[in-house]
């Protein structure tokens, strides 16, 4: 895949151009850099990137809010598709990321990962498709997710999928692929896509990460139901 646009925004310089010199050498454009969540809004309105990747810890407005402005404005990239905006984070725990994740960003990476990471992710969370490995997502839920009626609209839109499109919805919330999706399901991929885009449709969610926030927040699935689904 190439020519996709992407910004950076962090507070440290070195990361910024770290990530720039790691992402131009594979054919990804970044078009924009900020130093702190106002200059990431701006930077977002301004180059319309595919992906947003957002140090959630930044003096002044911090990447939380500054993901809640980007989501709220629903900027698009120049082919019309949704910007994403994945979090970076040193803690994997960080009570922040669930924050960012309710608040509407697409996904979070860790920032000790590896050139061929941080390349394969962009390219992942920029074709709309999941960047949270189950593990991960099953602790972050475990330890921060409320399930006090805090979004009872979500209980009655979950009702108005079919069966079919609950048990997607499952195994997505266990961190499947849409590969594998098919796979288990015994469905053609374009079947599966089918499935995808009308659960996120009826769910009112801007992507898969929504939708297995959701999933959780509504005790479709416990933390539980995913152990041992990693497919790393």
């Amino acid at each position: 895949m190439s020519g996709l646009r992407v910004v950076v925004a962090d507070d440290q310089s070195l990361v910024r151009s770290g990530f720039g010199l790691i992402l131009g050498a594979h054919g990804i454009d970044v078009v924009g850099e900020a130093a702190d969540g106002d200059e990431a809004v701006s930077a977002v309105r301004r180059s319309r990137p595919d992906v947003v990747l957002m140090d959630i810890r930044m003096p002044g407005l911090d990447g939380l809010e500054a993901t809640r402005r980007i989501v709220a404005d629903g900027p698009t990239a120049l082919d019309g598709r949704p910007c994403r905006v994945v979090i970076l984070t040193t803690f994997d725990l960080d009570h922040y990321v669930y924050a960012a994740l309710t608040a509407g960003a697409s996904g979070f990476l860790l920032k000790d990962l590896t050139p061929e990471q941080l390349v394969a992710s962009v390219r992942l969370v920029s074709s709309g498709d999941a960047l949270l490995a189950p593990t991960i997502t099953r602790r972050l839920v475990a330890r921060f997710a409320r399930r006090d009626a805090a979004r009872p609209h979500a209980h009655r839109e979950l009702a108005t999928l079919t069966p079919r499109e609950l048990e997607v919805l499952r195994l997505l919330a266990r961190g499947l692929s849409n590969a594998e999706l098919a796979e288990t399901l015994q469905l053609s991929r374009e079947t599966v896509k089918t499935h995808v885009t009308r659960i996120l449709g009826k769910l009112r969610v801007r992507d898969r990460v929504q939708a297995v926030v959701l999933a959780y927040e509504c005790a479709l699935v416990t933390p539980g139901d995913a152990e041992g689904t990693d497919p790393a």
